[in-house]
C-alpha cells in the first residue's frame, strides 16, 4: 500500500490512507483520474474531505481501489524535546484580546482562535504520515492528497460524527492542559465551563434531530501531549432524517468555531490573518462500509504539505475567562504535536 500511494503522490493522482483511533488497519482510497470530484448532499459513495467554512465545496475521492493493511509498528516516533519559537506571540495575543472584545459586548459566548506556522521540511509526506502512525495510536490519523487540493495529514483526537443503523454518536470536546507524567489534569472552572458550554450547544443543536439523546459526564482524555474534556453524545436519529442535516447542525462544532456558531464563524473570517481552508474542516468514510454508514472526524493537529513547507495550525477556545497570554502558551503546547512529528 506504501508503494502505491508513493506511485499515486508521483503521479499526482488522489488518494487517502488512514488509521481510525486505536485499530491496527490502515485503508487506502485510491481514484484512478485527476477529476476533482464533490459531494452534493452525502449519499455518494468515497471518503470525504471538507473545508471549515463551505458546505458546497466538500471534496469526494471516489473508491475505484479500496485497500486494507495492518500497521507494523516501525521504530519512527516524535521528537520529545521541542522548543516552539515565539514569532507571532503579539499579534496572536492581540487577537484574542480582540475575541474577549467581542464576548464581553455580549456578541459571543465563546470564540475559537488560532493561527498559522510555517516550517521547512525535509521528510517525504510518508514517512511524516508514519511518525504520526507511530506516536498517535489513539487518534484518527491519515494521510490525504488530490492535485487539484494539495496534501494533508494529521491525528485528530475528535470525532465529528458515527452513523449506522440511524444511530448516531458524536462528542463534545473542550479544554486544553498540558500532559504531566504521572500527573492528573488539574482542571479550572473556565475549562469546565467551556466543555460544559459545548455539551449544550451540541444538546440543543441535536435536540430536534434526535428521538432519545444522551450526554455523557466529561471525563479527562488523553491525546499526544495533551489533555481534553470529552463527553460522549449518543442518539437515534429521527427516521425521515437526512444525514446532511445532522452534519449541517454540527459542523462546525462549538470547539473549533464557537457559540453561536454563525456569530464566531463570522469573527473568525474577519480577524484570523490566514484562510482556514481544510484545518477545522472535517473528513473521513461515507458509505463505504454500507448506506447510510459514516465515520466523520474533526480535522485538528493537521498540516498541509508543499514541496519543501509544512504549514501547521493551532488554535484555543476563548471565553471571557480567558487570559490573552495563557492562551498563547497553550498554543504553543499544540504546536509541539506536530512539529515533533517533523
Amino acid at each position: 500500500m506504501w508503494d502505491r500511494a508513493k506511485a499515486y503522490l508521483e503521479k499526482g493522482l488522489p488518494f487517502v490512507l488512514y488509521r481510525k483511533p486505536d485499530e491496527k488497519e490502515i485503508f487506502g482510497v485510491f481514484q484512478s483520474n485527476n477529476a476533482l470530484h464533490h459531494s452534493k448532499d452525502f449519499t455518494e459513495k468515497g471518503f470525504l474531505f471538507a473545508p471549515f467554512d463551505s458546505e458546497n465545496n466538500v471534496i469526494l475521492i471516489q473508491p475505484d481501489e479500496v485497500w486494507e493493511g495492518t500497521v507494523k509498528a516501525e521504530n519512527l516516533r516524535a521528537t520529545t524535546a521541542i522548543s516552539p519559537d515565539e514569532s507571532g506571540k503579539e499579534a496572536h495575543i492581540d487577537l484574542v484580546k480582540s475575541g474577549i472584545k467581542e464576548i464581553e459586548k455580549g456578541r459571543l459566548q465563546k470564540v475559537v482562535l488560532s493561527r498559522k506556522i510555517e516550517v521547512p521540511i525535509s521528510k517525504s509526506p510518508i514517512k511524516i504520515f508514519k511518525t504520526l502512525l507511530n506516536t498517535y495510536p489513539t487518534a484518527f490519523g491519515y494521510l490525504f492528497h488530490h492535485p487539484k487540493v494539495g496534501t494533508w495529514c494529521g491525528a485528530t483526537p475528535e470525532t465529528l460524527m458515527k452513523v449506522k443503523d440511524k444511530k448516531l454518536l458524536t462528542m463534545s470536546l473542550a479544554a486544553t492542559l498540558p500532559y504531566i507524567e504521572n500527573e492528573k489534569p488539574n482542571w479550572g472552572s473556565k475549562e469546565i465551563e467551556e466543555q460544559q458550554m459545548v455539551s449544550e450547544y451540541i444538546g440543543d443543536k441535536l435536540a430536534h434531530t434526535m428521538e432519545r439523546l444522551e450526554i455523557d459526564d466529561a471525563e479527562s482524555v488523553k491525546a499526544g501531549n495533551l489533555w481534553h474534556l470529552r463527553s460522549e453524545v449518543r442518539g437515534n436519529m429521527l427516521p425521515n432524517l437526512k444525514v446532511s442535516e445532522v452534519i449541517r447542525a454540527l459542523h462546525p462544532t462549538p470547539a473549533v468555531c464557537g457559540i453561536p456558531t454563525d456569530e464566531a464563524a463570522k469573527f473568525i473570517q474577519a480577524n484570523e490573518n490566514y484562510k482556514r481552508t481544510f484545518y477545522t474542516g472535517f473528513l473521513g468514510e461515507l458509505n463505504l462500509k454500507g448506506q447510510g454508514e459514516l465515520s466523520l472526524f474533526v480535522n485538528l493537529r493537521c498540516m498541509q504539505l508543499e514541496n519543501d513547507k509544512a504549514s501547521i495550525f493551532v488554535g484555543g477556545g476563548i471565553t471571557e475567562a480567558s487570559d490573552p497570554e495563557n492562551e498563547w502558551v497553550e498554543t504553543q503546547n499544540k504546536s509541539k504535536t506536530m512539529l515533533s512529528i517533523l
